[in-house]
């Protein structure tokens, strides 16, 4: 070690010297002993990191007791920021999972609100003056949009899935295509949460191609169950067979055993008509006479987090007493979330353009392009001649695990900067006050305007500002 580094390191101070510092101007009165301990820490080893590894002795600066009291009340104002903040998403993926899945529509979140903050119902009947069941406020609603008997919600759709066969299939044959075990994210698998209820699975068919024939084979005395599951995020193409629900609904009554679909994502509007590639809807599975369904909330419905369960009264009745669903079942917020979600598709046009997924899944290319062209103007705007602004035909996503094949055309904006590389620009823009969540292709930070929501441009045109005024961190 040379002698600079050597007298720099001797001047790095303790932690009870720089209490002193600030001991007398109050300025750490407002941080929790607990936080500003190792806030001092950590100024003080990032400090001597930086002296070890510079090539060169440090500013004097760095060492005045302001400039060490300035960096551990930065190092304590990150460790008491919230850690779950609001994001851009310029990703243009819509259901985003890593960035929160559906965003709520205002009169959903008005009605969260009121609910969250003040008393409720949630198990208080009204009418009668005696305890309720906290699923009444959605269980009319859902039977009535989707046509099922019955309702029942848990806080997602793998615990739906868990709780309906371990009801309905405990300790009993479950029979299964191979082409449906699927994984979707969080590794959830059907065989893994299968073993968890206690069901045993049965293969049946090949994974590109199944046939009739094999469930009729796979029949006995101990199938308890016939479950379909809908590859809702990934397809299978080529030489291809599947039993359609209607021939597996035959097969159960023919031998008296009930059939269970697992839709996965699940919706409650043909989007075939709006110029996307066609999902079953909920209704089109009940229609079919399956048993039970499960679908989730959160994804192409458009709601909260939750796991939907809808069937024939006497199925839901049994999953309803399950010991498991008291330890499944959502809470207030969710519930008030999900009843207010469920009233737009009254109205099916009000739900399409009132609901922020389908509204951005259906949004016609013209207003993407819009948009884009508006955010191209505005960066280029920017003072400096440093950044240069494209337009690009590069496809949106419906993400969540919805939609595999289905590319949307967009249009989206390309921005590269001289002296900084796209890598240095997602760095900047992730870390920004609010956090710009885009995408690298071809050296570039792609954004894309079909998931940016109204005021976000101003917070893309700040960050961008900011970046250009700033003269560290080009790599």
């Amino acid at each position: 070690m040379d002698e600079h580094k050597h007298a720099q390191l001797k001047r790095l101070p303790g932690v009870d010297r720089i209490l002193e510092y600030a001991a007398n101007g109050g300025q750490f009165d407002n941080i929790p002993k607990s936080v500003l301990i190792p806030a001092i820490r950590t100024a003080i080893d990032t400090l001597r990191t930086r002296i070890l590894k510079s090539e060169v002795p440090l500013d004097g600066s760095r060492f005045s007791r302001q400039a060490l009291v300035a960096t551990v009340k930065q190092q304590a104002a990150r460790t008491m920021a919230l850690k779950l903040k609001r994001t851009v998403n310029a990703t243009g993926v819509v259901v985003h999972t890593n960035l929160g899945r559906s965003l709520l529509s205002p009169a959903v979140i008005d009605h969260l609100t009121t609910i969250s903050s003040r008393y409720s119902n949630l198990e208080f009947d009204l009418e009668k003056g005696r305890r309720g069941s906290r699923y009444s406020a959605v269980e009319d609603i859902l039977c009535e949009l989707s046509g099922a008997r019955a309702a029942m919600i848990v806080n997602n759709n793998a615990a739906a899935v868990l709780l309906c066969l371990d009801t309905l299939a405990t300790g009993r044959e479950v029979v299964v295509s191979r082409g449906e075990l699927v994984e979707i994210g969080g590794a959830f698998r059907i065989p893994d949460v299968m073993a968890k209820s206690g069901a045993v699975l049965k293969e049946v068919g090949t994974t590109n191609r199944t046939h009739p024939r094999d469930y009729e084979n796979a029949i006995g005395e101990q199938t308890g169950l016939l479950l379909k599951a809908h590859t809702s995020n990934f397809s299978i193409v080529g030489f291809t067979a599947a039993v359609s629900l209607p021939d597996l609904v035959s097969i159960g009554r023919r031998h008296s055993i009930p059939v269970m679909e697992d839709l996965g994502s699940g919706s409650l509007v043909d989007l075939s008509r709006y110029g996307l590639i066609k999902e079953p809807t909920v209704q089109e599975s009940l229609a079919a006479g399956v048993d039970v369904v499960t679908f989730s909330g959160d994804k192409l419905l458009g709601g909260p987090q939750a796991g939907i369960i809808l069937g024939d009264k006497p199925h839901i009745d049994r999953i309803k007493a399950n010991p498991l669903a008291r330890a499944l079942r959502i809470d207030k917020m969710t519930l008030a979330a999900l009843e207010a979600t469920l009233r737009l598709y009254r109205n099916e046009r009000q739900a399409v353009h009132q609901i922020p997924s389908l509204r951005m899944l259906t949004l016609p290319l013209s207003v993407v392009q819009g948009q884009a062209a508006e955010l191209k103007a505005r960066l280029e705007r920017l003072p400096g001649a440093r950044i240069t602004v494209e337009l690009l035909d590069i496809s949106s996503k419906a993400g969540g695990g919805s939609l595999p094949l289905l590319d949307l055309p967009s249009c989206c904006t390309g921005v590269s900067v001289h002296g900084r590389s796209a890598n240095a620009i997602e760095r900047w823009m992730r870390n920004h006050t609010t956090p710009i969540i885009g995408r690298i292709e071809n050296d570039r930070f792609i954004m894309d305007p079909r998931t940016l929501q109204e005021e976000e441009l101003d917070i893309i045109e700040k960050a961008f500002a900011d970046m250009l005024a700033d003269g560290t961190e080009r790599g």
